[in-house]
């Protein structure tokens, strides 16, 4: 009963949409990442991106103006992590915080003296547990274009991956899933990856996702979708847990 009701009040949503033809069509044009899809996963993509902008508040920071276009073009991307999941996978949080381009967060570090200093951090973009995303215009403007890295899916990626409570490389995968495999598969590939990053062996693969876990689960997510044949080259365990969770081949 929940659920039918759930999906009448999510068809109403997306009956009562403003955005246009020619604005859909317009956005879809300016992300190559979208051309692989069939016209039913297009249509699915459309629902999925109007119902993220009715429960996501979008707006600048900085004094930016954020367009129509620019919701649509951060919203399809967003969607396409969740295309053969459910918007649900993106409830506990509101909020898509965008910046004209960088932006700066400072935070306090305590030396070994017991001295706190304050540190500022130059950003593209981040994800909070329960909070924002926040994102990078400049670097969100031309995403979309198949080169392996990809802002927008590298912050949602993080918000998957925290809804086991913390960002750590283990989001909630599916019941036919083995957990030990995705342990065992992804501790093995961060495990080399970084030993690769340290030798200064280029495998292609952004190596900020050498820092730790969670980045590295959210630089391959972006890889997947973008230039997944890296992966499938280089840790083709990896690519069949990735096409086994977000339920999707793009190499196929």
């Amino acid at each position: 009963m929940f659920s039918f009701i759930t999906n009448w009040w999510h068809d109403r949503i997306v009956k009562q949409s403003q955005i246009t033809d020619d604005q859909w069509t317009g956005a879809f044009a300016r992300l190559p990442l979208l051309k692989r899809l069939t016209k039913s996963e297009r249509q699915q993509l459309r629902r999925l991106a109007i119902l993220f902008m009715h429960k996501k508040a979008i707006h600048g920071a900085q004094g930016l103006v954020v367009t129509d276009e620019m919701v649509l073009v951060i919203a399809l991307q967003a969607c396409l992590l969740i295309l053969y999941l459910d918007i649900h996978w993106f409830d506990g949080w509101v909020e898509v915080i965008v910046y004209p381009g960088g932006y700066a967060t400072t935070h306090n570090v305590t030396d070994e003296a017991g001295v706190v200093h304050q540190v500022s951090n130059a950003m593209l973009g981040e994800a909070w547990q329960r909070g924002p995303v926040v994102l990078s215009w400049e670097a969100t403007a031309n995403a979309g274009v198949m080169d392996g890295e990809n802002l927008v899916l590298h912050e949602f990626a993080h918000k998957l991956d925290m809804l086991t409570g913390s960002a750590n490389g283990f989001p909630p995968i599916h019941k036919e899933m083995d957990v030990d495999q995705w342990t065992d598969t992804f501790t093995t590939a961060f495990a080399d990856f970084q030993a690769k990053a340290a030798a200064g062996i280029d495998i292609g693969i952004n190596t900020y996702g050498a820092s730790d876990p969670a980045e590295f689960i959210a630089v391959l997510s972006e890889v997947f979708f973008e230039r997944p044949q890296l992966i499938q080259n280089h840790y083709p365990q990896v690519y069949d847990l990735l096409r086994q969770f977000y339920r999707q081949d793009p190499i196929a």
